[in-house]
């Protein structure tokens, strides 16, 4: 049996640039931070006393006799991507609701890849799982997705991550000091916007932008530049972050006319007009989190007017996904 534990992100800078259909040709520029929230999945062979080869637990649960008839597209195509013929017995828990923007679905991939390789008893490293994740969702399951969100969540930690050209990334780790780290963490509120959202949905419309919105994506991939400076420099000045992040909220909902809506709009503007610098929503857009960086003075004000949602403590984590159980075993033989 096996256990992995994935941690969540939360997306800063630059997203809407990590698709590969602008990436092939241009400069993708993000800047994330993975999050003391979890995806959780324990993993082991399915005993051989069933009518079923593949009992698998999420927010449903399936019973499935063929790879072809498991209804979860991650879970399918992971099993097929990695050739395990053997039944599975896969079980998820997690600490915030899927569809919300916090990388959930990617976080979900690169558990269960992670996990399945340990189950075969087989070491795989954090890039060979977020490359591997990313080619399982763009192309076994073909969702319009990004990329970072794959890297974010396998590799851990609070990073500036460049793609392109081509399928190439690099990972670029900010090296704030504890203190710094910790002021960036009391700047911040985490609120929950009550929308799920299907994020292939909202993202293929931005990929069908994509031609005629290169002015917006190279300068959203220049606001990451400066945000990655700021945030290295001696003395960080949390305004001027709060400061870029509300230009670059401004720059995403001009990507597709489906990244907000009314409803999101009043919640942004209730952070902004009772002091945040600037905010944004978190993921493709349409719902889930909404992020605000605020003077820790103002964090109160701010939960207090948008007390109907639900808001999250968060800690940023430097881990990435790990195996935090696990007992050789072998396949049953049927």
């Amino acid at each position: 049996m096996v256990i992995t534990k994935t941690p969540f992100r939360v997306s800063l800078f630059g997203g809407g640039t990590d698709y590969p259909q602008w990436y092939a040709k241009n400069r993708g520029l993000v800047i994330s931070g993975s999050i003391d929230k979890y995806c959780y999945l324990n993993v082991r062979y399915l005993p051989p006393f069933f009518d079923y080869r593949y009992r698998i637990r999420y927010t449903q649960q399936e019973y499935a006799s063929q790879i072809d008839d498991i209804k979860h597209p991650s879970v399918r195509e992971c099993i097929r991507y990695m050739g395990i013929r053997e039944g599975l017995e896969i079980q998820h828990n997690a600490d915030v609701p899927a569809m919300s923007g916090l990388g959930s679905s990617s976080a979900f991939t690169v558990g269960l890849l992670h996990s399945l390789y340990a189950l075969q008893g087989k070491i795989t490293g954090k890039r060979q799982l977020a490359g591997q994740a990313v080619e399982v969702e763009q192309k076994w399951i073909k969702e319009n997705v990004g990329s970072q969100d794959q890297v974010a969540v396998a590799f851990g930690g609070f990073n500036m991550i460049n793609f392109g050209p081509g399928d190439c990334f690099e990972i670029r780790p900010l090296t704030l000091r504890p203190e710094v780290l910790s002021a960036f963490e009391a700047h911040m509120v985490l609120c929950f916007t009550g929308f799920q959202r299907i994020a292939s949905d909202v993202a293929k419309d931005q990929v069908n932008n994509i031609p005629k919105r290169g002015s917006e994506l190279k300068d959203m991939a220049a606001i990451a530049d400066e945000a990655f400076n700021l945030l290295q420099a001696s003395e960080v000045d949390f305004c001027e972050i709060g400061e870029l992040l509300r230009v670059q909220w401004n720059l995403k909902k001009r990507l597709s006319n489906l990244i907000s809506n009314s409803d999101i709009d009043n919640i942004y503007e209730t952070g902004m007009a009772c002091g945040a610098y600037g905010g944004k929503l978190l993921g493709a857009g349409a719902g889930g989190f909404m992020l605000f960086i605020a003077p820790p003075e103002k964090r109160p004000l701010i939960r207090e007017k948008l007390q109907h949602l639900v808001q999250i403590p968060f800690h940023f984590e430097n881990q990435g996904s790990t195996i935090i159980y696990y007992v050789p075993s072998e396949p049953f033989e049927n």
